[in-house]
């Protein structure tokens, strides 16, 4: 197997590098260079902006592929680009679009790949709808061989899934707990999340990889453990040996805080999921994931208790934090007052 990957070395794709050169495919990996250290050993690295369609057009001269998977393509002209380059050239080109773009608010609690798309709250959703639409439309009418890839949220040891938190990564949530001051939970806690641990979704990838069955079809990638943001809390506690202090705010007060969360939680984290994932297990056959979200947590804290370059803190984020809470202990006074 011949494979091109663009990118290669994010919390996705470095995990599926890794898998493919386990297998002994023939990878290469497009980027920009700058994250030379999660390139694996064996991958052969064409140094480019994927941006800069001359110079990745000159670079790759005659060369085609089995399977082109671009990771970093959010916008259509980003998979326009792509088309014009890899058209001819590869017998699958593979999409990553998001699970966010699915139907806010849902209509039905089960979400699979028929389910509509639409999301009125999240730019970036809508831009993914977008390139979807542009490559089901090229595959339609001139037989480009797309596959589309809808993820939930996928992380790897260096990204704790939280909630909320800053610019600058989960570390000033897990400081916040270690030091026992109340963390932020959007709601009541009680909506469903679905996370993925990325060698889970690497497996799953990878037996799309190649795969004729997959040609034309959106496919949805994802763990079935659904839990409660309240038990996802507990469980870092769990892993972190204390007890979170959780505090819940709604989700429309901290919009009206904090309006750039409108599409990360209105659009997002704030509804309930719970995937469908019989056509990718049906895809390839024996996948499950494997990676219980207590295990997850319990290999993010242990990276970033062990790992001081990833203990980033986050002043502006502490601030938000602490004139929230100050806010609401005041309120909370007044009407208990009245």
């Amino acid at each position: 197997m011949k494979a091109l990957i663009i990118g290669g070395t994010g919390t996705i794709s470095s995990a599926i590098s890794k898998l493919a050169l386990q297998k002994g495919w023939d990878l290469y990996l497009l980027n920009r260079g700058r994250n030379t250290d999660r390139v694996p050993d064996g991958a052969k690295v064409i140094t480019a902006d994927i941006n800069d369609e001359a110079d990745v057009k000159r670079q790759i001269g005659n060369m085609e592929f089995d399977v082109v998977a671009d990771f970093i393509a959010f916008k259509p002209e980003q998979v326009e680009r792509d088309v014009r380059l890899f058209n001819g050239r590869t017998s699958q080109y593979i999409f990553i679009s998001s699970a966010s773009a699915y139907q806010k608010p849902l209509s039905h609690y089960i979400i699979s790949e028929s389910t509509p798309l639409i999301n009125p709250y999240w730019e970036y959703s809508r831009d993914k709808i977008a390139c979807e639409d542009y490559l089901v439309s090229q595959y339609r009418n001139n037989g480009f061989p797309v596959t589309v890839i809808r993820p939930s949220h996928t992380y790897d040891e260096r990204g704790l899934p939280l909630a909320l938190h800053g610019e600058k990564g989960s570390w000033q949530v897990v400081d916040r707990i270690l030091k026992g001051k109340p963390v932020m939970i959007h709601g009541d806690g009680t909506s469903l999340w679905v996370t993925t641990y990325n060698t889970d979704f690497a497996r799953a990838f990878i037996g799309i990889m190649g795969n004729r069955k997959a040609i034309g079809e959106a496919i949805q990638i994802m763990s079935d453990e659904a839990l409660t943001w309240n038990a996802m809390y507990d469980l870092i506690g769990d892993a972190l040996g204390v007890k979170v202090n959780k505090m819940h705010v709604s989700s429309d007060f901290l919009i009206r805080c904090k309006p750039d969360l409108n599409g990360s939680l209105l659009g997002d984290k704030s509804n309930s999921v719970c995937f469908d994932t019989s056509k990718i297990k049906s895809l390839v056959p024996g996948f499950r994931a494997e990676v219980s979200f207590a295990e997850g947590a319990r290999k993010c804290v242990e990276y970033l208790l062990s790992h001081k370059e990833a203990q980033i803190p986050d002043e502006k984020f502490e601030k938000f934090c602490d004139n929230m809470f100050m806010f609401l202990d005041e309120a909370a006074t007044i009407f208990n007052n009245l």
